[in-house]
């Protein structure tokens, strides 16, 4: 299987971006709980405009976050891993398990108490944390697997963006969401009359953006929007998806991730932080993430190729496919963004528990997904040497 340069340079750039996000999580982390800790912590919740620093950045730049998702996944689904039933089902399958089992088992222990909103927590998968991980196999790993991963990532992140606009928007001003749907149905016209110029895609997002805002609905739910009311084309080099989508990519990986990441860990930890681990709201995370997911992904993986929906590719096999769910239980960036939404009424303290394990969790996942394809692989590569022998 080829990779093509576009998947090429994603893969290259969420690599060195998620290794990024590890260091400014472990900074921050230290910064919060430094003797600079009061005025860390108070930085980032200053008001700029009438919001917060913090608020700006979920609610504003992550938005970006949103529309290069968006421009990737429009991407997939014309030209990539996903232009193919053959090639989609299988990602599709896994990522579906990799959402309804961690929320099952979330609900499980929460269901009608206060905290059950954060079933779509352990739901996620960061993408950029999860091909840091695998990049750090080196030339081992099959570029099947990348494949794999990337794609369900991918689509679980669509996935997250469904929950965030279906249960996580309680009041609506609909109005206001009349006119960011107008804003968009004349993009749309735009791109039919194949005017490729940015600009007018750009200021009428920014208009998008600020209706949905003010709808009730996340605002970042338009970068998903807008992505897919710019001119496509063929895909090629010259056209407005590609420049727009290869522009956002190092800015994205390399700013609005990191900042979003620095943001929200800047997490005082008390001395009885580990009190806040004993809740189901916070045992359902773990558990989801670090469980849900390796079972979630395999066990519907393995359903779809059963029942002839799937084809497993040939240097892919169902250890590899446990490995990737592991990694898929590092939910980090989407896991803390759902948190913020799903807690929003609940307290600090609820949020900052989850947080908690939300990095506990990811941190486990990823241990745990590295050194079971560490071990996979290199019985794999010991193997094709003793076959060659």
């Amino acid at each position: 299987m080829r990779l093509t340069k576009t998947f090429k340079a994603f893969f290259e750039n969420e690599k060195a971006g998620g290794l990024l996000l590890l260091l400014v999580t472990i900074l921050s982390l230290l910064f919060a709980n430094s003797p600079f800790q009061t005025d860390y912590i108070a930085f980032w919740e200053t008001n700029v405009g009438n919001h917060s620093i913090t608020h700006w950045i979920n609610d504003g730049l992550m938005t970006i976050f949103f529309l290069l998702i968006g421009l990737e996944l429009e991407r997939e689904i014309y030209k990539g891993e996903l232009s193919s039933i053959r090639n989609a089902t299988l990602p599709v399958f896994g990522a579906l398990g990799g959402m309804i089992v961690p929320a099952g088992i979330f609900l499980l222990l929460n269901f009608g108490t206060p905290t059950q909103n954060g079933a779509g927590i352990p739901m996620a998968t960061d993408i950029a944390f999860a091909i840091g991980v695998l990049s750090l196999l080196g030339n081992r790993v099959p570029t099947s697997l990348k494949v794999f991963l990337t794609a369900l990532a991918v689509i679980d992140d669509l996935g997250a963006i469904l929950v965030i606009a279906v249960f996580y928007t309680k009041t609506i001003a609909f109005t206001n969401l009349f006119i960011a749907f107008a804003i968009m149905g004349g993009l749309f016209i735009l791109n039919k009359r194949k005017v490729h110029n940015l600009i007018p895609y750009l200021i009428g997002g920014a208009a998008m953006w600020y209706f949905m805002l003010n709808s009730g609905v996340h605002a970042t739910i338009t970068g998903v929007l807008l992505a897919f009311v710019i001119p496509f084309g063929d895909g090629g080099k010259k056209t407005s998806s590609y420049k727009l989508q290869h522009f956002l990519h190092k800015p994205v990986a390399f700013l609005i991730l990191p900042l979003f990441a620095i943001a929200n860990t800047s997490i005082a930890i008390g001395s009885d932080w580990s009190e806040g681990l004993n809740h189901t709201n916070t045992i359902g995370i773990m558990l989801g993430l670090v469980v849900g997911k390796p079972l979630g992904i395999w066990l519907f993986s393995f359903l779809g190729v059963s029942l002839g929906i799937c084809t497993l590719p040939k240097d892919l096999n169902w250890k590899k496919i446990i490995g990737a769910g592991m990694l898929g239980g590092i939910g980090f960036t989407m896991s803390i963004f759902i948190t913020l939404l799903a807690f929003k009424e609940s307290g600090k303290e609820v949020i900052t528990y989850s947080k908690i394990a939300i990095l506990i969790a990811s941190f486990v996942a990823g241990l745990t997904g590295f050194f079971w394809l560490k071990y996979t692989l290199r019985k794999q590569s010991k193997k094709k040497k003793t076959a060659l022998v």
